[in-house]
């Protein structure tokens, strides 16, 4: 898994208990998501709207249990951002 998986993971993982919920995912990327960006942490077209974020959220869920693993996220974050 790439390092820019786990940073994005953690900077997303606002309670720090190693999982994501759909309400974190779309907070800390409202909140957090144009700084990342300019970090170099996601790419600029990765920060989009609620919707976009809860859409990622539900591509990653793999499994349906309404949290994301870091496994979970890293699969799609890797693929979709070409880590």
């Amino acid at each position: 898994m790439s390092d820019k998986a786990r940073t994005l993971f953690d900077a997303l993982d606002l309670d720090r208990d190693g999982t994501l919920t759909r309400t974190e995912v779309i907070d800390a990327l409202r909140s957090k998501g144009p700084t990342l960006a300019a970090r170099g942490v996601i790419p600029f077209w990765g920060v989009g709207t609620d919707d976009d974020s809860s859409a990622l959220f539900d591509e990653a869920d793999m499994n349906g249990d309404r949290v994301l693993s870091f496994e979970e996220f890293a699969t799609l974050v890797n693929r979709r951002f070409g880590w």
